[in-house]
């Protein structure tokens, strides 16, 4: 974008925050129930929204409502793998200081809802405790990495897709100190916060830079024969080439985007577009080049066309990929052949190659709690106790119960069905497939009811 264009006053805000800190950690002692706008712009990058609980506003004289703060917490987890552990420290979190139910999201990631400006440091610090995080799962920033959750065993590839996931997310997480030193003790000393970190008290983002990226973005790993995690509609795209059951290389797709404001027409739905090829020992230096352009050449005068699809649409493709192998410092292959022909959503049992199981059962639009004959969470409860078994999140919002012992899944199936819980094969298609945002009466953004319908 020109260096004379007048930046969005998001942009401002990052500048002066010193790294994502801001006045966060003041204004989280100061008695309000709420944050100041620039923090709330902050607290985005470090997992959490506040928002106005519609449904609890109180009403002041004049017959004006007064806003009923709450706030969402959505932890990052790559590839949507869990422990039984990890998921049963969540609906704990969602019973003791949330308003009782727990949500996977289409990104397989997990949010709370309902929680107190209060109770926000004991929140994050118990996600923490379980070596889960908030950090970077919102914010302009890399988002969750989404990678096919599917256990399969019977070649490496999987195991692979979830491997880059993995390091992918780690490589592109933020290094700034101020989640720790704002939300976490210090293990030896036991101080509520940790002093400056990085050495001697610096620190830096080697690939976002002190402003971090215009506009959120979304990377998903997957398979031609198998696009559960809709690989055209995330920024960046990372389709595995395979031959004789090994990952040969990726075709590389960016600029996909399903984001609209509907008031503004110069906004628009994009599917990515095929740019490249690149082996698997470049796919995180292609991956991090591909950030870099879009964090040095994407707008940040408008947010609404911040995204990576409006660079593409204005510059054209050949101009991106120009730009990427300038960063990456070599030309790149135009991608091989292979293209999306699948899907599977991984609902009901499969064989995972190794003599276990796993189930695929459908959340439907992924909210996870207990009303009238349905005990969802109770089930879950249960079954993380009794059996164990290994957790995935799919992008359909559903679980993915995983290593589950051929003898063990008769009583997987008794555990659900006697707590309400229809298993996969009795559902309709209308609802295996449907999806929702949380929207009414939590989202800014929403003007109507949608999960809850």
């Amino acid at each position: 974008m020109s260096d004379d264009a007048k930046l969005s006053p998001v942009e401002g805000i990052k500048a002066q925050s010193h790294n994502l800190r801001g006045e966060i950690a003041a204004e989280l002692t100061d008695g309000n129930d709420f944050f100041g706008k620039e923090s709330i712009q902050l607290l985005k990058h470090h997992g959490t929204y506040q928002q106005d609980d519609r449904d609890h506003r109180a009403h002041k004289s004049g017959g004006k409502s007064a806003k009923a703060f709450i706030f969402m917490v959505r932890t990052r987890v790559p590839g949507g793998k869990l422990t039984s552990d990890q998921l049963l420290a969540e609906i704990d979190l969602c019973d003791e200081l949330g308003n009782t139910t727990l949500r996977c999201t289409s990104r397989q990631g997990l949010q709370l809802h309902g929680i107190v400006k209060e109770n926000l440091r004991e929140v994050l610090a118990r996600i923490n405790q379980v070596q889960l995080t908030t950090l970077a799962a919102c914010g302009d920033v890399e988002r969750n990495i989404m990678c096919c959750p599917a256990p399969h065993h019977f070649d490496p590839v999987h195991a692979q897709l979830q491997d880059l996931a993995d390091r992918l997310a780690a490589h592109l997480a933020p290094r700034t100190r101020a989640y720790h030193e704002i939300w976490l003790k210090d293990p030896e000393t036991g101080e509520e916060e940790l002093v400056a970190g990085g050495p001697n008290g610096h620190e830096i983002e080697p690939i976002y830079g002190p402003t971090y990226l215009p506009r959120k973005f979304k990377t998903a790993i997957g398979l031609p024969g198998d696009n559960c995690v809709d690989l055209y509609a995330n920024d960046l795209g990372l389709m595995a080439i395979c031959e004789n059951y090994q990952i040969v290389g990726y075709n590389v797709l960016v600029g996909g985007g399903m984001g609209v404001t509907p008031s503004a027409k110069k906004t628009f739905p994009a599917l990515a577009r095929r740019m490249a090829f690149v082996t698997p020992d470049q796919v995180i230096d292609v991956a991090t080049e591909v950030i870099k352009v879009q964090r040095d050449f994407g707008n940040r005068a408008d947010r609404k066309i911040a995204r990576l699809k409006y660079l593409i649409a204005d510059h054209g493709l050949a101009w991106f990929k120009s730009k990427v192998e300038e960063y990456y410092g070599h030309k790149l292959p135009g991608p091989h052949p292979d293209d999306v022909c699948g899907f599977d959503d991984h609902l009901g049992w499969h064989e995972q190659g190794d003599g276990r199981w796993y189930y695929g059962l459908n959340v439907e639009n992924g909210r996870i709690h207990d009303a009238g004959e349905l005990h969802l969470k109770t089930a879950l409860r249960e079954i993380c106790r009794t059996l164990r078994p290994g957790i995935r999140l799919t992008a359909h919002q559903s679980i993915l119960f995983t290593d589950v012992a051929g003898d063990d899944r008769a009583v997987l199936e008794e555990i659900l069905r006697r707590h309400g819980v229809k298993l996969s094969h009795e559902i309709s298609n209308a609802r295996r497939w449907s999806m929702a945002c949380v929207a009414w009466p939590t989202c800014g953004l929403s003007i109507t009811e949608a999960e809850r319908a």
